[in-house]
C-alpha cells in the first residue's frame, strides 16, 4: 500500500503545482484589468469617446474589456438594468477568475491526511514485523520509523504551499474584482449623467409599455 500512497501523494503536488503555475499567470494584473483599458475608462468622460473606448476594449481582450464592451452596447437601457445585465456578467467573469482554487483548496485538506494514511499503513506493518521477528536491532526499527514518517512531511510540504497560493490567489481575485466593480460603476456614472434626457426618455417608454 505504501507505493500507491507515494503514488498518490507525488500525483497530487503535480496537479497542485501546476494550478499555481496557471492561476499564477492568468491572474496576473495586467491580464484582467490591463492598465490601457483603465486609462480609457478614465478618458471616456462623453458618449463620443465610446468608439475610442471600444477600441482599446477589442484590443486589448480581458475580464475588464467584456465587462465594458457589455455595458457600452446597453447605454440605451435604464441604469438599473444595465447595472443588472453588469453584475450578472461580473459574476461570470470573476467564477472563472476562481477557477482552479477549489483544487488547491481541496489539495491543502487532502494532502496531510494521505500523509497521515501512509504513515499509518508503514506503521501497521512496521509492528506486523516486529510481531514476527521481534526486536533483536534498534537500528532497522528506526530507520522503518523514520522512511514511515516521510509520507507524513511529504503531505505537508504538499499541504503548506498549496495554503499560502490558495490563500493569496483567493485574496487578489476579491481585490481585482473590486477593482473592476470601482471602474465600472465609474464608466456607468459618467455615462448617465452624460445624457440623462435620453434614459429618462427610455425608461418612460419602458413604463409605457408596461
Amino acid at each position: 500500500m505504501e507505493p500507491i500512497i507515494y503514488t498518490l501523494l507525488i500525483l497530487t503536488s503535480i496537479v497542485g503545482l501546476t494550478f499555481i503555475v496557471e492561476r499564477g499567470l492568468a491572474l496576473r494584473w495586467r491580464k484582467v484589468v490591463p492598465p490601457e483599458i483603465e486609462a480609457a475608462v478614465r478618458s471616456c468622460q462623453t458618449s463620443e469617446d465610446l468608439a475610442m473606448l471600444g477600441r482599446v476594449c477589442h484590443q486589448y481582450p480581458s475580464p475588464m474589456s467584456q465587462l465594458l464592451l457589455l455595458a457600452a452596447e446597453h447605454l440605451d437601457w435604464a441604469k438599473a438594468d444595465t447595472m443588472d445585465a453588469m453584475q450578472a456578467r461580473a459574476r461570470h467573469e470573476v467564477t472563472r477568475l476562481e477557477r482552479g482554487l477549489v483544487v488547491l483548496e481541496i489539495i491543502v485538506g487532502i494532502a496531510p491526511l494521505l500523509g497521515l494514511v501512509g504513515t499509518i499503513i508503514g506503521m501497521m506493518g512496521l509492528f506486523r514485523n516486529i510481531g514476527q521477528q521481534g526486536l533483536n536491532e534498534a537500528a532497522p526499527l528506526a530507520q522503518g520509523i523514520a522512511l514511515i514518517l516521510n509520507t507524513t512531511l511529504m503531505g505537508l510540504l504538499i499541504a503548506i504551499p498549496s495554503l499560502v497560493f490558495w490563500s493569496y490567489y483567493s485574496k487578489k481575485v476579491e481585490t481585482i474584482a473590486i477593482e473592476m466593480e470601482t471602474l465600472c460603476d465609474e464608466f456607468i456614472r459618467r455615462q448617465y449623467r452624460e445624457a440623462p434626457r435620453e434614459h429618462k426618455v427610455h425608461a418612460a417608454r419602458e413604463a409605457a409599455r408596461k
